[in-house]
């Protein structure tokens, strides 16, 4: 047995966990976290493919089937086994309709929604199966988004690629770029700073407020509880112009770069950070009691859109997914990165799997943040924030915590460019729960399952 095939058994097994799988003309590569309970390791195999075709993984492993499915549009490289051959990306592939999931039974009748929305979001298909109002199967179909990232990667300088990677999914534009920036220093032996280590970290945590804020509005607004949207949309936007205050942006991007950062924090800004934590400390406090009072809120949120404990843990899921459904990985503790291994911090999980415990996972994660940045600013040290990179030859593999969950990148630099380079999202291993979580649910209850999810359509849209 090959060193390749070994890894599918073990991730079918469960004892590894799939990080990413990918291509390159005439290669195939994967990522792997072995021994996540003992001493956590990324492990990255390559195989080359001189016919274009290598040993299916999710014939073993269905976390794969999509990555799979993105690497033979992209590269043309062909999973022998794949249960699944259908195109991900490349939308003229078929010369007929897409061929959606089969599902027969009597009275069944089929919805479609998408790509094109009535609100202003990215596109995605959505076909469901339902038998009344029940939802049968649901299956998403993304691409709509494909931007060619990968081959932009391709001879880049540093600079560039950076300024790419922090556009794949803009919402999470800090978490790719430490990713991206962690993984290009590995590979050329650079170290950043540690002023610009924990500007780092500061960086992160505001981008998960921004968007935790933002997301337990939105879901209670799909719960008809427009109340709760505006009060947290306001306080979102409150993080957001301390963000442009203080680094520039108001989304911070472009500020992470390989060797450091581009900006420092300005002046006065720990001041205004100070005072916006002490802000959202004591309002938020008053919105979690309304939610959790809110007995027509509960009424949706409870028992809605249930995630298994243990497909949760199969397909890998990160951030407030797995993390709702008792999967407690979290990238800044497991492997781990500075600032975060000198800080203290707990990372909230949940057993019940559905959308109220998505909304207290991410609760909890705004009160943790509000510590962090608090701990961040009371020890940040003194000190250049940047690291010129030398230029040089080599690989680098790293993950990063978004405010969704672990993001991944690898990259191989020769001399001052990126020769190749890959980005994965979590929304990979998490949109194939949402269409499980919504089977025998009602149609009504998409928006709202669907919203507690958040996946990025960009992030996969490589």
């Amino acid at each position: 047995m090959s060193e390749w095939e070994a890894m599918a058994a073990r991730l079918a097994a469960g004892e590894a966990t799939l990080l990413g799988l990918w291509g390159e003309p005439g290669r195939v590569h994967l990522a792997a976290l072995e021994d996540a309970d003992a001493a956590p390791a990324i492990r990255h195999l390559s195989r080359d493919c001189p016919d274009g075709r290598y040993p299916s993984i999710g014939r073993l492993h269905p976390a794969a089937i999509r990555l799979e499915r993105a690497a033979r549009d992209l590269y043309g490289l062909e999973a022998e086994g794949a249960p699944d051959r259908r195109p991900w990306l490349d939308h003229g592939a078929e010369p007929t309709a897409y061929p959606f999931l089969p599902v027969t039974g009597a009275g069944l009748h089929q919805i479609p929604v998408g790509p094109v929305h009535a609100g202003i979001i990215e596109p995605g298909h959505f076909r469901f199966t339902c038998d009344g109002e029940t939802v049968v199967r649901l299956e998403a179909r993304l691409g709509y988004a494909h931007k060619g990232v990968e081959a932009l990667l391709a001879g880049a300088d540093l600079p560039a690629a950076a300024r790419i990677v922090g556009r794949i999914s803009g919402d999470s534009t800090v978490a790719y770029a430490i990713a991206f920036a962690r993984a290009a220093e590995a590979a050329l032996g650079t170290a950043p700073p540690p002023r610009a280590a924990w500007l780092r970290g500061l960086l992160a945590e505001l981008e998960r407020l921004a968007n935790h804020l933002g997301d337990i509005g939105g879901i209670c607004n799909d719960a008809a509880f427009a109340l709760m949207q505006a009060h947290c949309a306001a306080l979102r936007e409150r993080v957001l112009r301390e963000a442009a205050a203080c680094f520039g942006h108001r989304l911070m991007m472009d500020a992470v770069v390989p060797g450091g950062l581009a900006v420092d924090l300005h002046t006065g800004g720990a001041v205004r950070l100070l005072a916006l934590i002490a802000e959202l400390r004591a309002r938020f406090r008053g919105l979690v009691r309304l939610y959790d009072g809110t007995v027509s809120l509960q009424d949706r949120t409870v028992g809605t859109g249930i995630v298994r404990a243990g497909l949760a843990a199969r397909f890998g899921a990160g951030g407030y997914v797995g993390r709702a459904s008792g999967r407690g990985f979290d990238a800044r503790r497991t492997p781990g990165y500075a600032p975060y291994d000198s800080l203290a911090f707990e990372v909230p999980t949940r057993a019940q799997g559905d959308v109220n415990a998505r909304v207290w996972i991410r609760i909890e994660e705004v009160t943790e943040s509000l510590r962090l940045i608090e701990q961040i600013l009371d020890r940040l040290p003194e000190g250049p924030v940047h690291a010129k990179m030398a230029a040089g030859a080599g690989e680098g593999i790293a993950l990063a915590e978004g405010f969704r969950g672990d993001v991944l990148a690898w990259v191989r630099i020769e001399g001052t460019t990126v020769a190749r380079a890959h980005l994965r999202d979590p929304s990979w291993f998490q949109w194939p729960l949402l269409e499980a979580a919504i089977e025998g649910n009602i149609v009504a209850d998409f928006p709202l399952c669907n919203k507690s999810f958040n996946c990025s359509y960009s992030g996969p849209d490589l």
